[in-house]
């Protein structure tokens, strides 16, 4: 066969003239000849898979440097290429449908926090961190206070000063959360150690302010770990999980990036409230594997979304409603991946005082091997009562 006109090759590729000449000029897809006289370009037959193969990635939104990539493998790695692309390109997805959720419910929120009548509750907390059984170090941040729960798990060589810097950035904007809501006349919250709660006929943070702050949380907590990462030779190698629930006394706002968890129990139910950011749990979403592949799955670990030195990811928020009687876990996969649900909500059912229920759990990872760093933070919501503890 001869040589195709740029116009007859455009046709048989799927490709515009346009895009070709663009494609020539990045050394994506040169032409077989250009004609030195007009600068026509005539392309061969035996171009067209590799075209073909550019329009289709070009089609499902690859870059065009990734591209590149793709087209200098052999089947096999170009495929792998193509899945590792579109599994990210479903978790960005979910992260932006979560978004969109969230920003549906804040946009018809009734604010319960800005009513007189919502009854004043308060919340008891323990945290407990441990190394584990087999890792030198800890590079878990367990904190448990009166404005702020938080569990990170840090990875890298700086995992542990990246896990800390995350928390440590979440603790200055709730203390600039609780001084703002105080400043507006909003809170009369007393703030207190081990148990907080808020004052008779207290209106809370309204949750427009509190998007603000949560949006503020995520950047600066994105900020320090950035920080921690860029002493370190690869930055990309150092980052944490991190999921935390701010309280303002009449509502938990949860931030959540990650495969650490979040659950609750709320009249003898005992649920995942988090969505684990994890290449496994976006091929359980897929359909392609199920829960239970998942848990034995040799890559489960793998991350899709973290706060990391070299990325951008977007964390999940969402405004949490609590009640009395609902009590928070917040853990590590050093906990969720080596201890059974089930055996997560019998000692979350069972044990009352949240200190002896932390050291509880920790004990149950441990037993089962400590094969990694494990936290965990329980919180109870109460209607006020005198208040008491110490933070941890």
């Amino acid at each position: 066969m001869g040589l195709l006109t740029i116009g007859a090759f455009a046709k048989a590729s799927r490709l515009s003239p346009k895009a070709l000449r663009l494609y020539d000029e990045l050394g994506l897809l040169p032409p077989a000849q250009v004609d030195p006289a007009t600068g026509y370009r005539f392309y061969t037959a035996e171009q067209l898979p590799r075209a073909q193969l550019v329009a289709w990635l070009r089609r499902i939104g690859m870059p065009l440097a990734r591209i590149r990539v793709v087209c200098e493998l052999d089947d096999a790695g170009a495929a792998r290429e193509v899945r590792a692309f579109w599994d990210r390109v479903e978790a960005d997805t979910a992260a932006r449908r979560d978004l969109a959720t969230f920003l549906i419910d804040h946009l018809t929120w009734k604010d319960p926090a800005m009513t007189a009548t919502a009854k004043p509750l308060e919340i008891r907390y323990a945290a407990l961190s441990d190394a584990g059984l087999v890792r030198e170090s800890n590079q878990d941040t367990a904190y448990a206070g009166s404005r702020l729960l938080a569990v990170a798990d840090g990875f890298g060589r700086a995992g542990a000063p990246a896990s800390a810097a995350a928390v440590e950035a979440l603790k200055r904007v709730a203390s600039q959360a609780a001084a703002a809501a105080a400043a507006a006349g909003a809170s009369g919250i007393e703030w207190e150690s081990g148990i907080e709660g808020s004052a008779e006929g207290a209106a809370g943070l309204p949750a427009g302010d509190l998007l603000n702050f949560l949006g503020d949380a995520v950047d600066q907590a994105k900020r320090a770990v950035r920080d921690v990462a860029s002493a370190h030779p690869d930055p990309k190698e150092v980052g944490t999980t991190l999921t935390a629930m701010l309280w303002t006394g009449s509502q938990l706002a949860l931030v959540h990036i990650g495969d650490s968890r979040a659950y609750l129990l709320r009249d003898g139910e005992f649920f995942q409230i988090t969505h684990d950011h994890t290449m496994v749990q976006t091929m359980v979403d897929a359909g392609r594997i199920s829960a239970d592949e998942a848990a034995s799955h040799p890559q489960r670990s793998l991350l899709m979304r973290a706060l990391a030195g070299a990325e951008d990811a977007t964390a999940d928020i969402r405004l949490h409603d609590p009640h009395p009687g609902d009590r928070y876990l917040l853990c590590s996969d050093g906990l969720s991946a080596v201890v059974p649900t089930a055996e997560l909500r019998r000692v979350v059912t069972g044990v009352a005082d949240p200190d002896q229920a932390v050291r509880e759990l920790v004990g149950l990872a441990n037993r089962s091997g400590g094969p990694d760093n494990v936290s965990c933070v329980v919180a109870d919501v109460l209607e006020q009562r005198p208040a008491g503890g110490t933070d941890r």
